[in-house]
């Protein structure tokens, strides 16, 4: 009994702690798409002046970009969790709420990575169905609302939070020893953005190729001749 006690009080730390992460990620986008633009050419050697043209870049490339991304969040996110792991439950909710963040950051870049920019309205619903798409959450019912953004997201980040706490509080119970939880907490948030990151990226290649492939499509046809009649003479 006093287990379940314990982890359902676990749990509804980890969904706020991860609920308030993004619901910051949602009202700052923490990626700037034109400077990002600016690092994936030096950064990366990506030879493009827009975003469009990463649909030109061979598939390897991006995904050795979008591979470095999720390394580099990786080890931001085991730093983290490392630090605030000393202080065992005390610092669960800061300490999720701040991988929620990272966790975020990583999605905007590497959808950005794959082309896809969250400028508008719609954009910015995409790159949170990614981020559901990246917690294992089905929100088939959230999606007949996306035209209305600031209705969307908050349902959606309520569903996604909701789902993450579930996928954690059995690792993260591990926490209540706090000497040992430094280095558990680094490892979890290390494995928790893999997990996620490894999800988003195939999210945003799997629509990069689609795109890709109605391009040449629409390419081909526009470049078809125009057959003319025979001539009656």
């Amino acid at each position: 009994m006093a287990e379940a006690v314990k982890k359902g009080w676990l749990a509804r730390r980890v969904q706020s702690g991860i609920q308030k992460g993004l619901t910051r990620a949602y009202s700052t986008v923490a990626v700037n798409p034109n400077d990002y633009l600016t690092h994936l050419r030096t950064a990366h050697n990506l030879p493009i002046v827009s975003y469009h043209g990463l649909y030109s870049v061979p598939t390897e490339q991006l995904d050795d970009a979008a591979n470095d991304t999720i390394r580099g969040a990786m080890k931001l996110a085991a730093a983290e969790g490392a630090g605030f792991g000393l202080g065992g439950f005390l610092t669960i909710v800061p300490d999720l709420s701040i991988l929620a963040a990272i966790t975020m950051r990583m999605i905007q870049k590497l959808s950005l990575i794959y082309g896809f920019e969250f400028n508008t309205d719609n954009e910015m619903a995409e790159l949170w169905i990614a981020a559901a798409s990246a917690a294992g959450v089905d929100i088939s019912r959230e999606l007949l609302e996306r035209e209305v953004v600031q209705r969307f997201i908050p349902k959606v980040i309520q569903r996604i939070a909701a789902r993450a706490s579930v996928e954690v509080v059995e690792k993260w119970s591990a926490r209540i020893i706090p000497l040992a939880s430094s280095v558990i907490g680094g490892s979890l948030n290390y494995f928790f953005v893999r997990a996620w990151g490894e999800r988003a990226a195939k999210h945003f290649r799997e629509k990069h190729l689609a795109r890709r492939e109605h391009m040449r499509l629409q390419d081909q046809q526009a470049v078809q001749p125009i057959l003319l009649p025979p001539s009656s003479v």
